[in-house]
């Protein structure tokens, strides 16, 4: 059985859910229509004409991408442009495509966090704060010979984290009341008579980020056929997500040393580097894509490096004055994102035995070469 292409894109959205980008980000569905059977999907950097013929010749009918095919606004779609040519090779070939930008950069587990793991950093933390989850108390009333059950249920649909804390709950006894009416079938008890029951008060935190599935774990858990429980939202932040990253070397090293340690991490064939070959490094930042108007953030965090694409002389220029060294791979070692998204995403697939296929692209789209 082969997903659909809505089925494809929900699994997706786990990884990087839609909320998580930063505003006015243009994500989701660009081409064509997920309403269809997928067979095969390509995961790709850019959607360049190269990548279109690949996405054909491999019989793809879905490509998710991180780099937004329609990002400016069109004034028209004609064929003889280049924009145009691009939408009509898609269409023509019923080639949906769907972009997983800036949600993919802030995600737990994605861009950001690949870039990091590839640099080796330890400790890591956020550099600039996106989106917080909020946090709700759930209160939920069950019998005690089912209270283990439906905790089990909540905590593994991702209720119960406090900080590094999980399967955190505060659990109260006591007597429930309930009379059926005519036409219930209840699970304690009989319709007409008025019952009593001893029931456990499960009381937990749940992020909003999970709070649906938490819900649908928690009734299909419980036993009974109206469940009773409170879900109210509290005053307390949760979990942050952000762009960027910020995490510790596990040793010192020089400039120079970590620019090679960049190259051969991210697959770049070179890089450019703002300040001095010998200048310690131990505490870094790295940020995906285009990060010149991330300098202050870095500094802020302490950093002593920031690894970033797209720096322009005056950025470099202020980063020196600031004490802080750059190393830039490019916009293009983002390029990180097609092996990984294409393995979690195939991973997710198989595990709902599904017989949809993931591709990573193989197409190189570095538009910049050194002479």
């Amino acid at each position: 059985m082969f997903a659909r292409g809505e089925t494809v894109v929900q699994l997706m959205e786990k990884l990087a859910p839609k909320h998580y980008a930063v505003q006015d980000d243009k994500i989701g569905l660009q081409v064509g229509t997920l309403r269809k059977e997928i067979k095969k999907v390509l995961i790709a950097l850019d959607v360049t004409p190269e990548v279109v013929d690949e996405a054909s010749a491999l019989g793809c009918e879905l490509i998710i991408a991180h780099h937004a095919v329609i990002y400016r606004p069109l004034a028209h779609l004609r064929t003889d442009t280049p924009a145009g040519a691009l939408a009509s090779a898609l269409l023509r070939n019923d080639i949906a495509v769907y972009i997983s930008h800036t949600n993919l950069d802030t995600a737990d587990g994605g861009m950001n966090d690949w870039m990091a793991e590839a640099l080796e950093l330890e400790g890591r933390g956020v550099l600039e704060e996106v989106h917080t989850d909020k946090l709700f108390k759930l209160a939920v009333f069950v019998p005690e010979t089912h209270a283990e059950a439906v905790r089990n249920a909540l905590f593994q649909a991702g209720a119960g984290w406090i900080g590094n804390y999980s399967h955190c709950s505060f659990n109260v006894p006591g007597t429930g009341t309930f009379l059926p009416r005519e036409g219930s079938e209840p699970f304690l008890g009989k319709p007409g008579k008025l019952e009593q029951a001893a029931e456990i008060r499960i009381e937990t935190v749940v992020p909003d980020s999970v709070r649906k599935a938490v819900v649908s774990a928690m009734l299909k858990a419980h036993p009974y056929e109206e469940v009773a429980y409170d879900l109210y939202p509290m005053d307390l932040k949760g979990r942050s997500f952000g762009l960027g990253r910020v995490g510790k070397l596990a040793s010192a090293e020089s400039l120079d040393a970590f620019a090679e340690r960049v190259k051969t991490a991210l697959d770049v064939p070179f890089v450019r580097v703002v300040g001095a070959p010998d200048k310690s490094i131990r505490k870094v930042a790295v940020l995906g894509g285009s990060g010149s108007r991330y300098i202050r953030h870095a500094s802020f965090a302490g950093a002593d490096v920031l690894v970033t694409g797209d720096i322009d002389y005056h950025t470099a220029h202020d980063a020196l004055a600031a004490g802080l060294a750059i190393v830039d791979p490019g916009h293009n070692a983002e390029k990180i994102m097609k092996r990984k998204v294409a393995e979690w995403l195939g991973n997710k697939l198989k595990e709902q035995k599904y017989e949809t296929e993931v591709f990573a692209s193989q197409i190189a789209t570095e538009p910049f070469r050194l002479k």
